[in-house]
């Protein structure tokens, strides 16, 4: 092979690198434009044109990097339950409690989504509600395969501590907390924005603490070990429940 050649295959191999940090780059600003767009508009209304305008780039560029709206969407949803903390982020105060508590912490912390969190959040209820069949099930395989939440390891801290039933299936309990816990951060995230949906007078906060100790104790009563210790409020909550919050535990 002559110098000449080598050197154009040199630059080629070049050119491709370089290039792969531009592509990722422009991947990145897409998803960050997409998650507004989403979250404002909901799926069906999002335009990916108007998304492709606000980044000043083709229409055709953006399905050259996702393949369809439905991809786009499915990269938007990812990147937003990995920005939630998982079960195990609580503070080491609140684990050295118990399982419960830390169910407790993140519960009392949910309204943070509404203050702050509020773009991921949106993302995923549409992931969840707002999508059809064929993405769902991708949604539900994504959720099943990488754990954003770390339920796994959870159950596992809870099993360890031996606070949870030895004698149900270890899925069997993540699954349990997977629907439970979601639907019931939505209700209380809906009780916020309409007050009216669970009482007419709105929901006073002591109500909203009584609700979430109601909730606990019937799933501890659930999956719970046979000789529960009542869940009560740490010290680390009473500083949560005056709107310092920090993030979901479920998306």
């Amino acid at each position: 092979m002559t110098g000449n050649g080598a050197n154009s295959i040199e630059l080629l191999r070049f050119g491709q690198m370089s290039s792969r940090p531009r592509s990722a780059a422009k991947r990145s600003r897409i998803i960050d434009i997409a998650m507004h767009h989403f979250a404002e508009n909901g799926y069906h209304a999002a335009r990916v044109g108007d998304m492709a305008a606000a980044l000043g780039i083709a229409k055709g560029s953006i399905f050259q990097h996702f393949g369809s709206k439905d991809g786009l969407f499915f990269e938007v949803y990812k990147r937003a339950v990995r920005s939630f903390p998982k079960y195990l982020d609580a503070p080491a105060e609140v684990r050295s409690v118990g399982f419960f508590q830390v169910l407790q912490y993140w519960l009392v912390r949910t309204e943070h989504l509404l203050r702050e969190d509020w773009i991921p959040y949106r993302i995923s209820l549409l992931g969840n509600y707002g999508t059809d069949l064929a993405l769902k099930r991708e949604i539900n395989r994504f959720l099943m395969a990488e754990d954003p939440y770390g339920t796994v390891a959870f159950v596992r801290f809870g099993l360890e501590r031996s606070e949870l039933r030895d004698d149900m299936d270890v899925e069997m309990i993540v699954s349990i907390l997977d629907w439970t816990i979601e639907r019931f951060q939505d209700a209380l995230l809906t009780a916020e924005l309409d007050p009216g949906l669970f009482r007419r007078q709105g929901e006073l906060p002591e109500k909203k603490e009584a609700r979430i100790q109601q909730f606990l104790s019937i799933l501890q009563r659930a999956i719970g070990a046979a000789d529960p210790v009542s869940v009560r409020p740490h010290p680390a909550l009473r500083k949560v429940s005056g709107g310092n919050a920090a993030a979901k535990a479920r998306g």
